[in-house]
């Protein structure tokens, strides 16, 4: 009768008693022990040497906790401040109230310039089998052995407080607690940047950001000071695609690809989902022989997006939503997955492509160099502290270990720079690096730096220095087999302002991506680009915008222009572009994994009346396959099914709106469909998932619910729209569970007819 994904909305309680103890909610569901998690003895949750070297710094609630001061004087009154009579002054004297207040007043840090917005989890890296072949790195020898990781999701644009769903690049920085030191892999979901050379870095923020004289807009690309920089900045133009293509727009961080690439350059320029790196790398091995690498995380459940529409809707609904749907998977115990892909490049090769290995504005097509799956990357534990974990943590392109190296990739060479200088502003000095989510695993702080605020680090001895004799001359360097060393490479050339002539081509990666596209992701583009421009107040930025498309595809650049009233000029800016641009496939997310219902939320809109044996069918269908079914009705409280029995409510059609869900069922029993065609907000509901493609599934009575409302034909031979389900009765088939299954694992049908017709 009941049902199990009842049990998963329930609120677990604060206090409960046993064995005469009292124990005190933390927050987190524990959890099962599994090869993906190895729980915990102290709070039952997934373990592993960086978290459980942050235990010393946790503090739990018990029963004993009587509260102090932060000089330890135990406080008898927390609501009253300490006055002259009882209605007289507050006496200057109090300074209980002054210790409170004062730490609260102190209590925001300056927020990251880009990437404010975030989220993030603890977990580990496990690599398939060794590379010893090609890098000597630690971490990626021994296939048993767990890395503890960090990784950090977050929006670029926005400030702290803004919306998770908007169209904007998405930072993936995974900071890997190695036995060597601290490695962190920056990344972004989109595989190259705005720009070749980090000089430009605070001109593209300033021109990205809200505008300086009114703060407008939030968190959008769709303003004057943006187009008009990266219309004059055509090195910009790939990257600007990319940000007009669905992958702007990911469903969730378990769906986002990402590359090792650049995604701050000051922190302000902060973390950068797929994942990428973004710039070029070095492997080297043990024998000192180098090759160029870039990283990709590539999701296990695959790459899927949002629809526009859509997102903006849930911009307003639900802001929290990409945070909300991390948070609640790893809670629930199904834990992000990605595994780590390497396209290697040897160094004799490093010239024979059509571009330059160390233009951060090109990719490497999957085509010519493949990526080489290496190992997972899973996250199983929540932290138990946003401010103290999430907040502080601090990524820096420079933290590497032996076996990984630079390039002289223009962009990446000032973040080495930049990270590590905006960290003493933002974390308050030079010893940010013992905050305890910022400290290694591996030994540490043995050296000569000393001092500097927030110095925790008790020094013992008289000597600070190096070469000293009085202690031996400790700490000693490392042998070169044990420590870091760069590779040895021979540099030569006059001191220049000028980019090299292998990164003039701005136009031809920008053809690619979108030949590559397919036909509803074409669309997309298209929609994107015109929608930003119409915001554009500055008729010319829109015309420069139109002509340099030209450069990349002469039907995309006919299509915005038709979109914004405007002709093509007849010269279009050179761009040096090639015409014999051929499309990569792996680009596309018509390609990507499409296997899996692990994550995917059901709703299921119905009202008193309702069949409650589907509706127990489906849960047990929807669940045993890994997905949430949630129960959406026009009240809260439970429905009375047509059996007698009572079924809990999840949330109303205002609370729980269509945008949040990958898949609405429409369930059967005659008095419940009766009430849904009798209510807008219920039609509405059915129509906006139709016009965002989703799968549509009716069962017993239910059909007529979308004959009601025009999606389906009432005559029977009439062919069903793409990706909508039927069961004439409530009993449902095993060949309906399959296809339904099925229809949700596809995600959207962008071949659905009529969408523009709907109203919704």
């Amino acid at each position: 009768m009941a049902t199990s994904w009842i049990f998963l909305s329930c609120l677990y309680a604060i206090l409960t008693v046993s064995h005469g103890e009292m124990f005190i909610d933390t927050g987190h569901k524990e959890q099962a022990s599994s090869p993906s998690c190895s729980v915990s003895d102290v709070d039952g949750l997934c373990d592993n040497a960086k978290v459980a070297s942050l235990e010393g710094f946790r503090e739990r609630k018990s029963e004993q906790d009587i509260m102090t001061t932060n000089q330890g004087i135990k406080v008898v009154d927390d609501d009253n401040s300490e006055k002259a009579g009882e209605r007289g002054p507050t006496l200057m004297e109090d300074f209980i109230f002054r210790e409170k207040m004062t730490h609260f007043d102190h209590e925001r840090i300056p927020e990251r310039v880009v990437h404010a917005r975030g989220s993030a989890a603890h977990g580990y890296f496990q690599v398939y089998k060794s590379l010893a072949n090609i890098t000597k790195a630690n971490l990626f020898q021994d296939p048993t052995k767990k890395t503890p990781v960090f990784v950090r999701f977050s929006t670029a644009q926005g400030f702290r407080g803004s919306a998770d769903t908007v169209r904007d690049v998405r930072g993936f920085a995974v900071k890997l607690y190695t036995d060597e030191g601290v490695f962190d892999i920056v990344g972004n979901n989109m595989p190259v940047f705005f720009i070749q050379d980090s000089h430009k870095f605070p001109d593209i923020v300033h021109a990205l950001k809200p505008e300086p004289h009114n703060e407008i807009p939030q968190a959008s690309s769709a303003h004057d000071t943006f187009w008009d920089f990266v219309t004059q900045q055509t090195e910009t133009q790939h990257m600007v695609i990319w940000l007009m293509s669905d992958r702007a727009l990911p469903r969730a961080y378990a769906n986002m690809e990402a590359l090792s690439s650049f995604t701050i350059c000051m922190q302000y320029f902060t973390e950068f989902i797929l994942g990428f790196g973004v710039h070029t790398f070095r492997l080297v091995d043990a024998k000192g022989i180098s090759r160029f690498v870039k990283f990709h995380w590539k999701p296990v459940l695959g790459v899927h997006s949002l629809v526009w529409d859509e997102v903006q809707k849930i911009a307003g609904k639900h802001p929290d939503f990409n945070r909300q749907q991390l948070y609640d998977d790893i809670e629930n115990g199904k834990y992000p997955e990605w595994e780590l892909g390497l396209q290697v490049v040897e160094e004799a090769d490093e010239h024979k492509f059509d571009f330059d290995l160390l233009d951060s504005t090109k990719l490497i097509p999957e085509e010519l160099v493949p990526v080489q799956r290496v190992g997972k990357l899973v996250l199983n534990r929540n932290p138990d502290s946003y401010f103290a974990e999430v907040e502080q943590v601090a990524f820096h392109s420079a933290n590497i270990v032996p076996g990984i190296d630079f390039t002289n990739d223009p962009l990446l060479q000032g973040r080495l720079f930049s990270y590590l200088d905006t960290q003493l502003s933002r974390l308050g000095g030079p010893n940010f690096h013992e905050i305890p989510i910022n400290q290694p695993t591996c030994p540490f702080r043995k050296n000569n730096q000393r001092d500097g605020f927030h110095r925790q680090t008790i020094n013992v001895g008289r000597t600070s220095y190096s070469v000293n004799g009085i202690n031996n001359n400790l700490p000693q360097p490392a042998a070169r087999n044990r420590g870091f060393v760069s590779i040895q490479e021979r540099v030569d050339g006059h001191k220049i302002r000028k980019r090299s002539p292998s990164f003039a081509d701005h136009f031809s990666q920008a053809t690619l991506f979108w030949k590559s596209m397919s036909t509803p992701e074409q669309d997309h583009i298209v929609q994107a680009y015109s929608f930003e421009l119409s915001k554009v107040g500055h008729v010319f930025i829109r015309q420069r915008l139109v002509d340099q498309l030209q450069n990349v595809d002469a039907t995309l650049a006919l299509r915005v222009a038709t979109n914004l009233g405007l002709k093509l000029s007849d010269k279009a800016d050179n761009g040096f572009p090639k015409t014999d641009v051929k499309p990569s496939p792996a680009l596309s997310q018509a390609y990507t994994a499409k296997d899996s219902l692990l994550t995917r939320k059901i709703a299921v809109l119905c009202a008193d009346g309702v069949d409650g044996q589907a509706i127990r069918e489906l849960n047990d269908t929807t669940t045993n396959a890994g997905a949430y079914m949630k129960i959406v009705s026009s009240r809260m409280g439970s429905l009375t099914t047509a059996d007698g029995t009572e079924i809990p409510i999840d949330g109303t059609v205002l609370s729980l709106p269509s945008v949040l869900f990958d898949a609405v069922v429409v369930a059967g029993g005659a008095d419940s469909i009766k009430t849904l065609q009798e209510s807008g907000d219920a039609l509405h509901y059915v129509l906006e998932a139709y016009v965002h493609y989703k799968p549509l599934a009716a069962v017993g009575e239910g059909v007529q619910f979308l004959q009601h409302i025009g999606i389906l034909s009432k005559t029977k031979e009439a062919a069903l729209p793409s990706g909508v389900l039927t069961s004439a009765q409530n009993r449902l088939s095993e060949d309906f569970k399959e296809r339904f299954l099925s229809a949700i694992a596809q995600h959207r049908f962008f071949d659905r007819q009529r969408v523009s017709a709907i109203p919704a």
